[in-house]
């Protein structure tokens, strides 16, 4: 792009910035001028890193470094306190950014949950193909955890009946760890996080596909219901981080490819943070309520029906009519 027509496109939001500046340094800025603030920092320092790597005039590079210098001077002295900016990311940004990367989240959904179901109906329908996946003391221990007689579900044997709060914990980091291989795995060309999405949809469709079969349905669907609202849902936003940091990789537009991953890795860590929160409310609800064998199976369902539309909700509704992430 030619320096003219990249000044002419950008200039008016330069000018505005430079007002909001302006407003901010005299003490004088009310509370519509300081909305967006930061999203307009961040979208000059973009346009700064732009100017700098396709070699622009001198003039127009010192012009946006003045303005980056005391935007950054602003946004550091007005900065909200780090438990604000946290409790507004989880009430309006994680949710706004997750509709921005629709296309990823869409693809990885697709993916995730489409094998999931798949390999769920063909181990349901031809049982045998469970051991495709799985050796049979794989097949075993699922078997005991989700034994109808057992006195706590999803345990690997009654000695851990007890220990919910380690098992919390054990969740916490088994999960975590799962999104974490799906989301740094984009690295390789998106091909490790549609690598791991496609493998653990498939394990819990043969899980899932298997236990039916058997009659251990009810036990395990009361039991999964519950938690996998928010680890599934998790799951799936960690491989669309992924996949952005993959296509960022094969596809840089105009940008050097180490640029486009940068600005790529500063949208997907966002959205892995918010996956950590859906992970650590997960591993919560696995540990306390989805492993009690006191509640009926359709008290199970009513509360698992529940917090699925609560997660649709939050993801579809949360944040809008405010800024969009950048």
């Amino acid at each position: 792009m030619k320096q003219s027509l990249f000044e002419s496109r950008h200039q008016a939001d330069w000018q505005a910035f430079a007002a909001q500046l302006e407003a901010l340094e005299r003490g004088k800025a009310d509370v519509a001028q300081c909305t967006g603030f930061a999203a307009a920092y961040r979208r000059l320092c973009q346009q700064l890193a732009l100017a700098q790597a396709r070699g622009y005039s001198n003039h127009l590079v010192e012009q946006l470094q003045q303005l980056a210098l005391r935007g950054h001077q602003q946004f550091y002295r007005h900065r909200s306190p780090l438990g604000a900016q946290l409790l507004g990311f989880l009430l309006g940004g994680f949710p706004r950014l997750v509709r921005a990367e629709w296309r990823c989240v869409l693809a990885a959904s697709l993916l995730f949950f489409g094998s999931l179901l798949g390999m769920g109906l063909l181990v349901y329908l031809f049982p045998e193909l469970v051991y495709s996946l799985m050796d049979p003391e794989q097949v075993s221990s699922m078997e005991q955890m989700y034994d109808p007689d057992a006195r706590r579900l999803g345990r690997f044997s009654e000695r851990d009946s007890g220990d919910d709060w380690l098992m919390f914990g054990f969740y916490i980091m088994n999960n975590i760890g799962i999104a974490f291989q799906t989301f740094a795995s984009g690295l390789l060309l998106g091909l490790g996080s549609l690598f791991f999405l496609l493998f653990n949809g498939l394990m819990i469709g043969a899980v899932a596909g298997h236990l039916t079969q058997i009659g251990y349905g009810q036990t395990f669907w009361s039991f999964v219901i519950g938690h996998g609202a928010f680890e599934l849902t998790a799951i799936a936003l960690a491989g669309a981080a992924g996949l952005k940091l993959g296509w960022a990789l094969l596809a840089p537009g105009r940008l050097p490819r180490g640029e486009a991953l940068r600005l790529a890795a500063a949208r997907s860590v966002r959205l892995v943070g918010g996956v950590i929160l859906l992970l650590v409310l997960a591993a919560f609800v696995e540990a306390y309520w989805s492993s009690m064998t006191l509640a009926s199976a359709s008290v199970k369902y009513g509360v698992g029906a529940g917090l699925w539309l609560l997660v649709l909700a939050y993801l579809t509704l949360a944040g809008r009519g405010q800024h969009a992430p950048d």
